[in-house]
């Protein structure tokens, strides 16, 4: 049950009394949540059996019960209650989301792990066959990036961002292979699995994902993104730019590894493009 949402569906059903306990609980929710019945009741200038009806008029059985759903939404987060405030002028929302970029890749190069960096690399050079998963937004766009840069370089790749499927290619692989996971929150348990299943078989592992997490446990190379990302939920997290960034770093120094073979792939994949597409051999190798 989500309380705040039935709140806003109820909103303009409900009594006076009603309304003072509802607002007390969006405006205060550290107090709403930690309150006795008759704590709330006389915040809300009402009688403990009203703050009872009032509990089952949003659908729980007693002011427990509600008190336990109120919990549970508490790790949402408060932000999501009451979103930052922020300028929408056009100028503004540029210099936030520019000026987040920077400093997500500012923070990135400064706490860069090279090491694990050049690792991961050097593993991936020589793979047989390279799984790359993530799931969710964020983390199955970075696995697809990890294929758009490595085919090209001539290297056998496949993404996937469905945990059963990954769970199949996991316990599918063997020695000589490498499995690269993204997640953001590091706390992907299907990830995890896949991982197990892969270290099992002698197949390298290497994580993109948040330092101590249990993604980065499960994982024999984990390259750490930790940034910061603020309270506006409103804006794109500007941590992808790392991610993204740290997948080009490590495009680079693969194909670098493997500049012979590379270089073949690329001429003819830029064969095809410059006789089909446009005739121009001066563009950028297109995505």
């Amino acid at each position: 049950m989500d309380i705040f949402s039935t709140l806003q569906e109820d909103k303009g059903r409900l009594s006076p009394s009603e309304n003072r306990i509802a607002e007390i609980i969006v405006n205060d929710f550290e107090f709403a949540v930690n309150a006795s019945i008759i704590e709330l009741a006389e915040k809300a200038e009402v009688s403990p059996p009203t703050v009872t009806r009032f509990c089952r008029r949003l659908g729980c059985e007693s002011f427990s019960d509600f008190k336990v759903q109120l919990a549970r939404t508490a790790h949402i987060g408060v932000r999501y209650l009451k979103p930052e405030s922020k300028s929408s002028d056009p100028a503004d929302v540029a210099q936030d989301i520019i000026t987040k970029a920077q400093n997500a890749l500012f923070l990135l190069h400064r706490s860069l792990d090279i090491a694990a960096i050049g690792r991961a690399a050097d593993r991936i050079a020589k793979a047989d066959m390279i799984y790359a998963f993530g799931s969710g937004g964020n983390s199955s766009m970075i696995a697809d990036e990890f294929q758009n840069r490595l085919f090209r370089l001539g290297l056998r790749i496949t993404a996937s961002s469905d945990h059963s499927m990954q769970l199949m290619m996991a316990a599918a692989a063997r020695a000589g292979d490498v499995l690269i996971g993204s997640s953001f929150s590091g706390r992907n348990a299907e990830l995890v699995r896949a991982f197990g299943l892969a270290r099992e078989a002698k197949v390298t592992t290497i994580a993109l994902t948040q330092s101590g997490s249990p993604v980065a446990t499960a994982a024999e190379i984990v390259v750490p993104i930790d940034l910061p990302e603020g309270n506006n939920i409103f804006r794109p997290t500007s941590t992808r730019i790392a991610y993204i960034a740290t997948v080009d770093i490590i495009a680079s120094l693969v194909a670098y590894a493997i500049q012979p073979k590379a270089a073949v792939t690329l001429r003819r994949i830029k064969q095809q493009l410059v006789a089909h597409r446009d005739g121009d051999d001066r563009q950028l190798l297109g995505d």
